[in-house]
């Protein structure tokens, strides 16, 4: 089968409408200013809103167009890095917290999309961990121990519970996290925008923040043709972050994670990869990740950028990968592919940082946004 690639986002296309919100024109006063319509962002005005706020949320271009929205849409528990290494950095009480707050995180995204019926193609039957080789075997080991100790529903699976799973014998091992699950990460923020609004937020589109300020008691965040004053500040743009100058910069290393999906796989492929649904990735220096939508796409994932000069590179590896990984399905084409960028931290660990009289800068999930995101978003509001 051949197609000719569109170097476009899947999830645009099957993202529904967009949130089409209008732009900011002219002056508002408002309790609280967000900057930023991804995850963050969106959590934060639908929480502030629920709670009777006057909430105004700037986004510089529309809802999901950042990260949120170019997602491989993993609804994880925790984040990168081992639930002890997060209590090595952060010490044991914070970090104990930020770890149990974290583990319930998927649960908190689920209940936000059937409670606001979010058409967002949500699947819960876990995530994926996959060993590439024995010494990624030996890394999940340490990870399922840690997560037993936290209280985590996971199993840790052998090479054959591996392959069933998957659909493929290029792993040695798994963990099985039926905490998690997986999302159309596009259709899930333009859902939380949508609800937002539903309960009195405002929602603005193509209205980049050009200068942000602390005046008279209140924060200022001006655009080209209007501005928003509010008591306080939530500034949610990520790996995103314009040229807007603020007190405390976002700081963090972008990186660049690619995606391809291929044409929808006949059911007889279909019902052999990936069999329950489950998103996965591997333990590979240079990870991997892999995942079905509902139209019976298989979309893979890695470090780089289809839009730089090296896509020709990044063209080359998914065609081989898919070969490698699911020879079965190696003579579909590819009819999506984009890019995102992460904001990665030094340690790994997502920073809220004080900016001044209630105002907090909000980035860094190293690649673990969603449920994350919704969580932080939500309890700064």
């Amino acid at each position: 089968m051949s197609t000719k690639l569109k170097e476009s986002n899947l999830w645009d296309h099957t993202g529904g409408a967009p949130v089409a919100a209008p732009q900011c024109i002219g002056d508002q006063d408002a309790d609280v200013v967000v900057i930023g319509g991804g995850f963050t962002g969106c959590a934060a005005a639908l929480e502030l809103a629920r709670a009777g706020a006057s909430v105004y949320l700037l986004e510089a271009n529309t809802v999901g167009y950042g990260g949120s929205g170019r997602n491989v849409g993993l609804v994880n528990a925790g984040l990168w890095l081992q639930p002890e290494k997060v209590e090595a950095s952060l010490g044991v009480k914070a970090g104990a917290k930020l770890n149990a707050s974290l583990a319930v995180g998927p649960e908190r995204v689920f209940s936000l999309i059937e409670h606001y019926g979010i058409n967002c193609q949500p699947t819960r039957s876990g995530t994926l961990h996959c060993a590439h080789s024995s010494r990624g075997q030996t890394e999940l080991e340490e990870r399922a121990r840690q997560y037993r100790r936290h209280g985590a529903s996971i199993d840790l699976l052998n090479a054959e519970e591996t392959r069933a799973k998957t659909g493929t014998d290029h792993f040695v091992g798994a963990i099985l996290d039926h905490r998690a699950g997986t999302i159309q990460p596009l259709a899930y923020v333009r859902g939380l925008a949508r609800a937002a609004i539903a309960e009195g937020a405002t929602v603005y589109e193509q209205s980049a923040v050009r200068h942000v300020e602390f005046h008279d008691h209140k924060w200022w965040a001006k655009t080209s043709r209007g501005s928003v004053r509010g008591e306080a500040l939530v500034l949610a743009t990520n790996a995103y972050h314009q040229d807007l100058k603020v007190g405390a910069q976002p700081q963090y290393i972008p990186v660049f994670f690619f995606q391809s999906a291929t044409q929808p796989l006949g059911e007889n492929i279909r019902s052999r990869i990936l069999p329950e649904r489950q998103g996965a990735w591997d333990t590979a220096k240079v990870m991997t990740s892999f995942r079905m939508d509902a139209e019976g796409r298989l979309i893979l994932g890695a470090v780089g950028s289809i839009e730089s000069l090296g896509q020709s590179i990044h063209r080359t590896w998914m065609h081989r990968k898919l070969a490698l990984m699911f020879p079965a399905a190696r003579d579909y084409a590819f009819d999506f592919a984009w890019s995102g960028r992460i904001a990665m931290t030094g340690d790994h660990v997502p920073k809220i940082v004080n900016m001044g009289r209630q105002a907090v800068s909000i980035f860094g999930y190293s690649g673990r946004g969603i449920a994350p995101g919704t969580v932080f978003g939500t309890a700064v509001a």
